[in-house]
């Protein structure tokens, strides 16, 4: 049973809040029923695809082809009542393309002539950028702004993104050729990288015999747009033991070799750490997570279920880790039986962190 931080004896959540926690966690369960009825399992997929929509991040989806990962994200947006688009990276495709452009209109009562924003496919509640390492670094960067600030700028005009707004970028992990591999400060921008694995063979054959006949079922509505707001706000509001945050830094902090005092395997295999986004991204999938639950308070499990999508992309592996076939999986693996949950768990270990040590 996990152990309820302390800090939470203080908090005394407002029947508002603890409502808001009842409904995402009934939430939770009728979307990932209703998206069953389309999607053939990837069940760890969908709720990490939630935890970072709630938590107000984006995701990074990595996947051979075929894995229905376009029909997965569409059929999310359509159960959550949020417009979608999907745009589809190229070689050619202009940043103008993705955020929009402004044209000349004349008034014909008048004959005066202004410039009018075109609003661009990213003026949606869910953006799908289909292979989006397709094409240049320019047009990636038409994506930072948008995630960041959730605007885009165009003629030195501001233009407001509709919220909730959620980016989905794919990534083909075999096919590399002629590909623009993103920036480590774009990568960072995502919340969350998650892998999109083969299904086993029993998913694979429900797969087939239901696409094979019919056309799916429609899918219902189960949360519109201001609830998916409220529980988003509700997901901030969530309290955090302080020893619950020094855990999810110590996930950030002990893959830094260049400060030192870091583990024997992180100084064998790493080149570069990751840095406090890490570890502000943890905290808050570790809310969302918590709510998704049922739970109104956050522990160490939390922290731990939503390390490796965290922390996979933001962590680079050196020539040692490639010659043997050490990932930066393995590495939050190895990070979660290292780093102590509690004070008495390092004590007994013997290997306590020096911010959990008492005074």
């Amino acid at each position: 049973m996990s152990e309820i931080p302390a800090a939470s004896a203080d908090f005394s959540p407002s029947e508002s809040d603890l409502q808001s926690v009842e409904k995402m966690a009934e939430a939770f369960k009728k979307i990932s029923a209703e998206l069953s009825r389309t999607i053939i399992g990837q069940k760890k997929v969908i709720e990490e695809l939630l935890i970072a929509m709630f938590a107000g991040g984006h995701c990074l989806l990595v996947g051979v082809p075929g894995l229905a990962k376009t029909l997965m994200v569409r059929t999310l947006a359509e159960t959550l009542d949020l417009s979608f688009n999907r745009v589809q990276f190229t070689p050619d495709l202009m940043p103008s393309d993705i955020t929009g452009t402004e044209v000349i209109q004349e008034d014909r009562s008048t004959g005066a002539r202004e410039f009018r924003f075109i609003e661009g496919p990213i003026f949606a509640s869910v953006l799908l950028a289909d292979e989006v390492n397709r094409t240049p670094p320019k047009t990636q960067a038409a994506l930072l702004e948008a995630m960041q600030e959730h605007q885009v700028t165009a003629g030195g005009r501001k233009h407001r993104l509709p919220e909730p707004f959620f980016v989905l970028a794919t990534q083909n992990p075999i096919e590399q050729e002629g590909t623009y591999p993103l920036p480590e400060a774009q990568l960072d921008r995502f919340m969350f990288q998650v892998f999109v694995d083969y299904p086993e063979e029993d998913e694979e054959f429900e797969i087939v015999r239901q696409t094979t006949t019919t056309s799916p079922p429609e899918t219902k509505k189960v949360l519109g747009v201001e609830e998916i707001r409220s529980l988003q706000e509700t997901v901030r509001r969530i309290p955090v033991a302080d020893h619950v945050i020094r855990y999810a830094m110590q996930f950030a902090r002990l893959t830094r070799r260049e400060k030192g005092n870091v583990p024997d395997f992180i100084s064998q295999y790493v080149s570069w750490g990751a840095g406090p986004r890490a570890s502000q991204f943890l905290i808050l999938g570790a809310k969302a997570r918590a709510m998704l639950k049922g739970r109104t308070w956050v522990s160490h499990e939390d922290v731990a279920a939503v390390a490796a999508p965290v922390l996979r992309h933001r962590i680079v592996t050196n020539f040692n880790a490639e010659a043997e076939g050490v990932t930066t999986d393995e590495i939050v693996r190895r990070l979660i039986k290292l780093i102590p949950a509690n004070a008495a768990q390092a004590a007994i270990k013997a290997r306590m962190p020096a911010v959990f040590k008492e005074e």
